[in-house]
């Protein structure tokens, strides 16, 4: 099997080498994903596909190069003005898609409108954060502490026209939650380097190239048109791919690499990714949704937490189901985005008498019944990896009723406002490429804003402090220590904290890290790109020969 090992740096070098393509050679692009794209509101969803697309159309102050490395984009320089103001300038002369101006004006009407009520990205800036107008493109950030990772997700946190929203009723943020629309669910106006020409959600979104994007001078692609086509099928969107019907397809599930790879014009790029597959619990109600337990909440034991880590065989799972494309991990961050050294945490062994015992000493020496949600078109395998568990749980003695569904249900339900979910499996990749992003979104005890009470009501609408923290984990210790990383600028002292911070939610069963999954994109062989470790698809580093 000749499987490319595709590493970002080299993928941009292979990008950089193909010869300078004339208009007349320029190309279109087809793509296939296995998810659909609900909404162009770039506040929509804070899902790595949703905003990877939403990239190619709309910009940051910041963006991430195929190497994820930060550049400047809508901001040409920053500064520490004193330790907690931070000064942008912004980039001169850039226009909107529709031919506006972009000044501070929409930086500030961003700002609010990313933290506004059904916002999915309200994390990339913090609530009491103030963002001040110097001048028209001159913008201020002045925080509560000094933040030396404040820009550190803006890549993905998206400049809108405050003016385009404010004409077309789009000021308020389109809640991914609830069932309505607005102007920017089915339209978009960015800056990127390119423009969307139509939309039909769950069937076909088309894009061109922008003629007048403010870095075309520098451009690495020669694409004039591209078409996203959701497939769904593993097995349809393969058939796609060798046939030609498009020219890239991901992701391409593993029993199928070896034919795609060995197929005459395509090839499989897979390399390592930075996200991290998980499964989480209920640990907040007092009697847990969709189970034979009355009364109360077995999740709340660290037992039972243990039990069901205890009672996953992930070896199994990483050669039966991921064909030995996974990383098992002991925890919810790719070592290669810590620097602690390799082997530091060690993964919870599999011990299914052990988990039986702890179940017994815990009050369920007969196990019991519960729910678990899966998404079926998110993940590598996802619904797959679910089964697998379900099936090594009851081996324990506990009964699982799954319930695998596409995204455009799974994600809507497991973030409701009310909390709806008892056990779950998610994927996290940390904006920030950072441990303080998983700790604060995933771990932190989730509040309304920064003085309110620790979350006593399942109401996650206004949460911002733990916002996909779903299952409502709380150590008040690991919130202070995620609070203390995110101002020390002492490296050395900051990577203390985070070294203790996930030795207590490892203790704690916080969660049940699985593994980090490998990418597994298939490509045509005239099409050179760069595969992301962070799986972004960025329609700029592509060239069709």
């Amino acid at each position: 099997m000749r499987v490319k090992l595709l590493l970002s740096v080299l993928a941009v070098a292979a990008v950089a080498a193909l010869p300078a393509q004339t208009p007349a050679q320029a190309k279109e692009l087809k793509f296939a994903f296995q998810g659909t794209l609900n909404s162009l509101d770039p506040y929509n969803l804070n899902e790595t596909f949703h905003l990877g697309f939403q990239g190619n159309i709309y910009e940051g102050l910041v963006r991430r190069g195929g190497d994820l490395k930060i550049e400047p984009a809508l901001a040409t320089s920053w500064e520490v003005m004193e330790p907690t103001r931070w000064r942008f300038h912004l980039r001169k002369g850039v226009k909107f898609h529709d031919g506006s101006p972009f000044t501070a004006d929409d930086v500030l009407f961003s700002a609010d409108r990313s933290r506004a009520e059904g916002s999915d990205v309200k994390t990339r800036i913090a609530a009491d954060t103030k963002v001040i107008k110097v001048d028209d493109h001159t913008v201020d950030f002045i925080t509560s502490k000094p933040n030396p990772i404040i820009f550190f997700e803006w890549g993905t946190w998206y400049i809108m026209s405050k003016s385009w929203a404010e004409k077309n009723n789009a000021v308020k943020p389109q809640a991914m939650s609830k069932d309505e629309e607005n102007y920017a669910t089915r339209h978009a106006n960015g800056t990127g380097p390119f423009m969307l020409v139509s939309h039909e959600s769950g069937v076909k979104t088309v894009a061109e190239v922008n003629p007048n994007w403010w870095d075309n001078a520098n451009k690495e692609h020669n694409l004039t048109k591209i078409i996203f086509t959701p497939i769904g099928s593993d097995a349809t969107r393969v058939a796609a791919l060798l046939s030609g019907q498009v020219d890239m397809a991901y992701p391409v599930p593993v029993q199928d690499q070896k034919r795609v790879d060995s197929n005459s014009g395509t090839r499989m790029l897979v390399g390592p990714e930075l996200r991290t597959i998980f499964l989480g619990f209920d640990q907040h109600s007092d009697e847990l949704l969709y189970s034979n337990v009355k009364g109360k909440n077995p999740f709340k034991d660290k037992r039972v937490r243990e039990a069901f880590f205890r009672a996953i065989d992930i070896n199994a799972i990483k050669k039966k189901v991921m064909r030995g494309l996974s990383d098992p991990s002991a925890l919810m961050i790719s070592p290669a985005l810590t620097s602690l050294p390799k082997g530091h945490f060690k993964r919870r062994s599999f011990d299914l008498a052990g988990a039986k015992k702890l179940l017994a000493d815990a009050g369920y020496p007969n196990g019991f019944e519960t729910a678990m949600d899966c998404p079926n078109d998110r993940y590598v395998n996802d619904e797959a990896i679910c089964q697998a568990v379900v099936s090594m749980l009851a081996k324990a003695g506990v009964k699982v009723a799954l319930n695998a569904q596409p995204k455009a249900k799974y994600f809507p339900k497991v973030l409701a406002p009310n909390l709806d979910v008892s056990f779950y499996l998610l994927g996290w990749t940390p904006g920030s490429f950072d441990s303080w992003n998983v700790l604060a979104n995933i771990h932190g005890c989730p509040r309304m804003d920064a003085n309110s009470p620790v979350w006593n009501k399942p109401d996650r609408g206004k949460i911002s402090n733990g916002k996909f923290n779903i299952g409502g984990y709380c150590n008040p210790k690991v919130d202070a220590l995620t609070s203390k990383i995110l101002s020390e600028t002492n490296q050395d002292k900051r990577n203390e904290m985070i070294k203790q911070a996930w030795a207590m939610t490892i203790d704690d069963v916080a969660y049940i890290p699985l593994h980090q999954q490998a990418l597994a994109w298939g490509v045509k062989d005239s099409v050179a790109l760069a595969q992301r470790q962070d799986n972004q698809f960025a329609w700029r580093h592509v060239m069709v020969k």
